[in-house]
C-alpha cells in the first residue's frame, strides 16, 4: 500500500473530476485568455514560483510566458501535456491519476511516446457551456500538483466561482 499521509488516488480523481465539472465558461474570448494568463504570471511572481504558462485557443498559442528559473524544457512539457488534454479530452493531471489507479504505466498501455505525450498536472481544458473544449491552459515548472492547482486556482477566479464544499 501506498504511503497513508497523501490522500487516496480515487479521492483525487474525484476532487480533479469535479474541478473540471465545476470550471467550464460561458465564453472564452482571446481577452480572457490574456486575463488568465496575466493572473497565473501575477500569481507566479508574487509567489516567486518559476514557471511556464502557456495558453490556448484551439491549437493557437495565444499567451506564453517564460518566468526566472525556467528552461526551454518547460515548453516542452507544455506541449507534452496539452497533447494528452486534447487527446483525451481531460486535464493531464486527471488522465494521470487514472492510469495510476489502474496500476499502468500511461505511456505504455496507451502506446504513446513520452516525448510526445506527458500525462503529469498542469495543463487544463478550457471548457465553453455547450461547445465542449476550446482551448488548454498549461503550467510547467512546479510538482505537478501544484502545476495542476495553480491553473484550477486561476480559472476559478476567472470563472467567478469557489471551490465546492
Amino acid at each position: 500500500m501506498g504511503d497513508m499521509s497523501e490522500p487516496d488516488v480515487t479521492t483525487i480523481i474525484a476532487e480533479v473530476e469535479a474541478q473540471e465539472a465545476e470550471l467550464v465558461l460561458a465564453t472564452f474570448t482571446h481577452e480572457q485568455a490574456w486575463r488568465l494568463g496575466a493572473r497565473l504570471v501575477e500569481l507566479a511572481t508574487e509567489r516567486e514560483l518559476p514557471v511556464t504558462v502557456d495558453i490556448r485557443k484551439g491549437t493557437q498559442q495565444v499567451f506564453h510566458a517564460a518566468r526566472p528559473s525556467t528552461t526551454p524544457d518547460n515548453d516542452s512539457w507544455i506541449k507534452r501535456k496539452v497533447r494528452v488534454v486534447y487527446r483525451f479530452g481531460a486535464s493531464s493531471y486527471l488522465v494521470g491519476l487514472r492510469a495510476r489507479a489502474k496500476g499502468t504505466d500511461f505511456n505504455a498501455d496507451q502506446g504513446l511516446l513520452f516525448q510526445e505525450y506527458a500525462a503529469h498536472g498542469g495543463a487544463f481544458p478550457v471548457r465553453v457551456a455547450g461547445v465542449g473544449i476550446v482551448g488548454v491552459v498549461t503550467v510547467s515548472g512546479l510538482a505537478q500538483q501544484d502545476d495542476h492547482a495553480l491553473v484550477v486556482e486561476a480559472l476559478r477566479e476567472l470563472a467567478g466561482s469557489r471551490p465546492a464544499a
